[in-house]
């Protein structure tokens, strides 16, 4: 009885090998010929659809760079500073002017920056400096300091495409010109200055 056991036993073991090769037979023959090719066919576009979505789906949650908040994309105008050799230094009569310029370009209208004259506070000093924001093309120029206010004053005549705003007095003489905004040197220069910069980038 063990004995006749053990045979039925082997018996369906060998069924089940002997099955096994014309199963695989049979997949075989079905990749053969044109249904094979329909089949890869199949399958690369499948596994190609696969792929892009998990590229795309690895761009979408990396996000790239993420923007910089605080970046600011500026309008093509410049509103420029000149100063006397101090600068925008904290407590000198320009640090207010250029805090009022900061303000004005809240709004991305209007880039602004600086730039201190060095060396003897004089006119003619002062006009190399004046002309290189000229040709710097500085849409508006903000002189602080009696030599740069002179500077811009008398530049403001040959340089019409070009708003200047003067803080202070200066030693220019004659009749000022139209694109010349005059604002009274004080505590609130910083203000006017803003509004002035405001204004002038808005009508460019």
């Amino acid at each position: 009885m063990k004995t006749r056991r053990t045979w039925r036993t082997r018996d369906r073991r060998t069924e089940t090998r002997s099955t096994t090769p014309d199963v695989l037979a049979a997949a075989a023959g079905l990749l053969r010929g044109r249904a094979g090719w329909a089949v890869a066919s199949v399958l690369v576009v499948l596994l190609g659809l696969l792929a892009a979505r998990l590229v795309s789906g690895a761009l979408d949650d990396d996000g790239g760079t993420p923007p910089d908040t605080r970046a600011r994309a500026y309008e093509d105008r410049d509103a420029c500073l000149l100063t006397d050799e101090r600068g925008i230094v904290s407590g000198g009569p320009a640090a207010p002017l250029w805090e009022g310029m900061q303000r004005a370009s809240a709004d991305g209208r209007v880039r602004v920056t600086y730039v201190p004259v060095m060396g003897e506070r004089t006119v003619a000093n002062a006009r190399p400096f004046l002309n290189g924001l000229v040709q710097r093309d500085c849409e508006i120029v903000v002189a602080s300091g009696p030599a740069q206010v002179t500077a811009a004053t008398e530049a403001a005549a040959k340089n019409g495409g070009v708003r200047f705003v003067v803080v202070g007095e200066g030693s220019a003489s004659g009749e000022v010109p139209e694109n010349v905004t005059r604002i009274a040197a004080g505590e609130k220069a910083g203000g006017e200055v803003e509004a002035a910069v405001a204004r002038l980038a808005r009508e460019d």
